[in-house]
């Protein structure tokens, strides 16, 4: 157990858990989309796709904000293969949140559905109509969440591994409610 300091820029741990919560929100209802032939359906969809367009808009903003506020380094205490999955899941993190959206935006355009964000707002189709390749990105779209999902977990153990177990300070470094060394 080492202390650890390196704590990540505010507008970094705002990003970092507003979006947290937005994603898990967004499995859960489309999870909830998938498995409904009620009356709530409708009030889910019109609640995904524009928090879909929303997160994408916050990924945008969140690998602009990484780029000018680099993550801090880990603490040398952690280990080669947990420093390239940590690497390899913010990458395939990163990806799953711009390629989700923009596949369920791709997908509703080839097959004309209209993507309302609020009344009268909408975006416009960015694929031709083809029932194909509707079908096609539908699945591409469900294997994303899957990955998307599992990812998040894997990111959620990892954090509590570090907060719980290891105490380095890696779980704070993101955790603004907590203090900056480890106890």
């Amino acid at each position: 157990m080492t202390a650890y300091a390196a704590r990540f820029p505010i507008l970094s741990r705002l990003l970092h858990w507003l979006m947290a919560a937005m994603i898990l929100a967004m499995l859960f209802i489309g999870i909830g989309m998938v498995a409904t032939v009620s009356k709530r359906y409708e009030l889910l969809v019109s609640i995904h796709r524009p928090l879909g367009i929303a997160i994408l808009i916050l990924v945008v903003v969140r690998l602009v904000n990484r780029c000018l506020n680099p993550p801090p380094a880990l603490p040398d205490t952690v280990p080669p293969v947990q420093r390239w999955a940590a690497k390899a899941s913010h990458i395939v993190l990163y990806a799953s949140m711009v390629a989700m959206p923009l596949v369920g935006w791709g997908m509703l355009s080839a097959e004309r559905y209209p993507i309302v964000l609020y009344g009268p707002l909408q975006l416009p189709s960015i694929l031709p109509h083809n029932v194909a390749l509707y079908a096609w990105l539908r699945s591409l779209h469900t294997y994303l969440a899957y990955l998307l999902f599992f990812t998040f977990l894997a990111h959620f153990g990892a954090a509590l591994f570090h907060g719980l177990i290891r105490r380095d300070g890696v779980f704070e470094s993101m955790a603004s409610w907590r203090s900056r060394a480890s106890k």
